[in-house]
């Protein structure tokens, strides 16, 4: 492993065998505690630590030159994660990823996303590709590494003689993995490609903000809110960075058995395509586009979040066995009665009348009450089938719960130059 205090952000830890004794559980044992006791008492008050695992990609050399995308920088960090020895590559001055962050906060001069999603487990050195010193330096890089990702826009590097084609001259088994919303090849990529690759454009593009919104047909909302939406996080760049680095898994594993290298060309908007549900599959069968959901499912209902006492929760019952289940909780033979069916359940002029009549009966609980009732009726052997339910969990929710720091789901790391930091 290479010296980790280098590295920005998480300190990762190579696994060890559960057999051999960590310095706390020999203090323990040297207290008069037996052995296989000490184990079982360090690995309960240390749970994350019975994961630990050698690092699946720790012979993986990186070279991520991502400018103002966070689709690499994504793709970086989960190969960072699993062990990968990722460079950052950046121009004079910084990734203008750098600069964004909520509200401006910055820390050190630099932004919140930067630090604990795009620059983390890294090593970061400067280079001004523009000049021919900074070229060869590149150059020099990439001859020794498995991997380059870069997201500029199509032909940038090619023209400044550090493409793939002359890159792959003196490192042939390279792994050159190009990110761009129109790609590298097609009618868009050569009528846009000089655009750079942005989220809002890859979620734009992808059918996603298109089925993403209030719904057309709910009476309740007001026209002006009736409008695609964005989704709350960079949902494009993410997904794509994540296809980025699945892909480069694979084409790692043609490496190792075949010593060949390959140019990988990841548009994020495809992966979006690839998971935007059966908008586009009811298109093409139907010749219709469907309106809006919000948070309806024209495929699965009730499958949404109603409101409760202490602000939202989620409630699914959608198979006929289920919403029988459900209407007996609610004490609501008449509204079975009404929608026996799932295609009863399924209109968009029925989901809303559903759903009001839902809240009804969850407004008069908090969404803990509704988790504890839900379980105790889904254990009874005379239930009617299963109803599911889940809190809608805040940021402080999720920060304040203990399970998701027992799972290590965020680490807290007091970084030597930027301070106390939390990764995830």
């Amino acid at each position: 492993m290479a010296d980790e205090s280098k590295k920005q952000g998480v300190t990762q830890f190579e696994g060890e065998d559960l057999d051999q004794e960590s310095e706390l559980e020999r203090r323990i044992i040297g207290l008069g505690v037996h052995r296989e006791y000490a184990k079982w008492a360090y690995y309960e008050t240390n749970p994350a630590d019975i994961f630990k695992k050698p690092e699946a990609l720790d012979d993986m050399l990186v070279i991520d030159a991502s400018y103002g995308s966070f689709a690499g920088l994504f793709a970086s960090s989960i190969l960072a994660e699993m062990g990968a020895e990722v460079i950052r590559v950046e121009p004079p001055g910084g990734d203008i990823a750098r600069k964004m962050s909520p509200y401006g906060m910055m820390i050190k001069d630099t932004g919140l996303p930067y630090l604990v999603e795009g620059g983390r487990n890294k090593y970061h050195v400067t280079c001004n590709l523009d000049s021919e010193e900074g070229q060869k330096i590149f150059k020099r890089l990439v001859a020794k590494a498995d991997v380059l990702i870069e997201t500029f826009k199509p032909g940038y590097l090619a023209a400044r003689g550090i493409g793939y084609e002359d890159l792959r001259k003196e490192n042939p088994g390279l792994i050159y993995c190009a990110l761009h919303s129109y790609g590298h090849f097609g009618e868009d990529a050569e009528k846009f490609g000089n655009q750079p690759d942005y989220d809002i454009i890859d979620q734009a593009r992808s059918v996603i903000m298109s089925i993403t919104g209030e719904p057309d047909l709910d009476p309740e909302v007001p026209p002006q809110y009736k409008r695609p939406l964005k989704h709350g996080n960079w949902m494009g760049w993410y997904t794509g960075g994540a296809w980025a680095a699945y892909g480069i898994g694979l084409a790692m594993f043609y490496k190792r058995k075949t010593g060949k290298g390959q140019f990988l060309d990841c548009s994020p908007p495809e992966g979006l395509v690839a998971i935007a549900n059966y908008a586009l599959q009811y298109f093409h069968m139907a010749g219709d586009e469907m309106p809006r959901a919000g948070n309806y499912d024209y495929a699965v209902f009730p499958y949404t979040y109603v409101r409760c006492k202490d602000g939202y929760t989620f409630m699914s019952g959608f198979t006929d066995p289920n919403w029988t289940a459900l209407c007996e909780i609610m004490n609501r033979p008449d509204l079975h009665k009404q929608f026996p069916t799932i295609k009863d359940r399924l209109t968009p002029e029925n989901q809303p009348k559903i759903q009001h009549e839902i809240e009804k009966f969850t407004e008069k609980f908090t969404s803990d009450e509704i988790l504890q009732m839900l379980n105790e009726y889904n254990q009874r052997p005379d239930k009617k089938g299963t109803v599911v339910t889940g809190r809608l969990e805040t940021p402080k929710d999720v920060l304040q719960r203990e399970h998701w720091k027992e799972r290590m789901t965020f680490v807290e790391v007091d970084d030597p130059y930027y301070g106390k930091l939390l990764v995830q």
